[in-house]
């Protein structure tokens, strides 16, 4: 397995922003898949304990520990999934933006979306 060419990030962007002349390739997508993910449901996660019950939340990078704290602790099974499900979609997020090399992407790219869709039903049922 190669290293992951970080420069396929900027390509990506670029494509995003509607400037790229050619198309990132796979890796870069993927990768970016898993770290949207995670972003989607950490913060629909973070503006449901502010929004919806009151929280005060950290302006450090503590708050992801915090919003994964308080879920977990929450003595309803829903919420403890979400703290589970938002923890091991921090570690494939983590992965995807510093590892060079990440066996088995696509497959955790198709994981990390299906988490990511079962925090945002879960936190709709709250």
């Amino acid at each position: 397995m190669m290293s992951f060419d970080w420069s396929q990030y900027l390509t990506l962007a670029k494509e995003l922003a509607g400037e790229a002349t050619i198309p990132a390739e796979g890796e870069a997508r993927l990768r970016d898949a898993i770290s949207r993910s995670y972003y989607a449901a950490f913060i629909l996660a973070r503006n449901y304990l502010r929004d919806k019950q009151g929280h005060s939340l950290p302006k450090t990078s503590d708050i992801h520990h915090y919003i994964w704290q308080e879920f977990d602790i929450n003595p309803d099974s829903r919420y403890q999934l979400i703290a589970d499900n938002l923890k091991v979609l921090r570690r494939y997020r983590n992965q995807a933006d510093y590892a060079d090399k990440f066996p088995l992407l696509s497959a955790i790219a198709r994981i990390a979306i299906k988490r990511s869709q079962e925090i945002l039903f879960n936190l709709s049922n709250l």
